[in-house]
């Protein structure tokens, strides 16, 4: 496989979800929002079904599962009553994020050699199921160590500490996520990206050798304010588009 390819944008429609919990109710419409990203150029719609519910709802993911065009990727946590629907609902992926209760969003990457054990049981559980299964981490070898331990078919590097810097600590953590994307590879692992990216700081990352989809959510929906979700989407993708010429 050449560390050359074309990197596919999953679009996170979360916080579309978030808008319209605020008040209740069905607007904004999350399938509208996924159609209109899919127009914009979105190669998948991702998804996060968080224990609380605090934007995606139950009904959410088994709409967007019967009317959408592109696969439907589920960011979960290992609680079991998640595993339980997803096994029910057989998304197309599924990648398994760490979850607090008082988080604002994501934080850090899962500690897949602290939960090897659980792990490898829950990854087994969906792929029986028909899912291809992605594990978070932090760009850390005994993370991706771990992920291939656990059989995972992909690993989604956390790009959050390299979206937070500056100067030259941002360099240093993009050779942190270049290493781990070169040992990721030479462990069978398939590669995507994700978190805190936005319009000024994609293009390094989607440069990354091997890496087949970043999955951005906030930056997106928060353009789209200005210029519609189809919009935003197809800035998005022409940034990424970018990186592979």
């Amino acid at each position: 496989m050449s560390p050359k390819k074309h990197v596919q944008l999953g679009l996170n429609i979360d916080h579309v979800a978030t808008v319209r919990q605020v008040r209740g109710g069905s607007k904004p419409d999350l399938r509208e929002a996924a159609r209109q990203g899919i127009l914009g150029g979105a190669q998948g719609i991702t998804i996060h079904l968080r224990e609380d519910r605090r934007h995606i709802q139950d009904l959410d993911v088994f709409g967007l599962k019967k009317s959408i065009s592109v696969p439907l990727n589920l960011e979960m946590s290992v609680n079991s009553e998640i595993i339980k629907i997803a096994c029910r609902l057989k998304p197309d992926k599924a990648c398994l994020v760490p979850e607090r209760r008082r988080e604002l969003t994501t934080e850090g990457g899962l500690d897949a050699a602290g939960k090897i054990k659980q792990l490898t049981q829950v990854v087994r559980q969906l792929q029986k199921n028909g899912i291809v299964v992605s594990l978070f981490i932090d760009p850390i070898k005994q993370q991706v160590q771990a992920a291939a331990k656990a059989g995972a078919d992909y690993i989604e590097l956390h790009t959050g500490s390299y979206a937070n810097r500056s100067g030259k600590r941002k360099n240093y953590e993009l050779i942190r996520l270049r290493e781990a994307a070169l040992f990721a590879h030479s462990l069978g692992l398939g590669l995507n990206a994700g978190h805190g990216l936005d319009y000024e700081n994609v293009i390094p990352v989607a440069k990354l050798p091997y890496l087949e989809e970043l999955n951005i959510g906030h930056s997106i929906v928060a353009r789209s304010i200005f210029v519609g979700l189809k919009n935003a989407v197809s800035e998005m993708r022409a940034l990424i588009r970018k990186a592979d010429s």
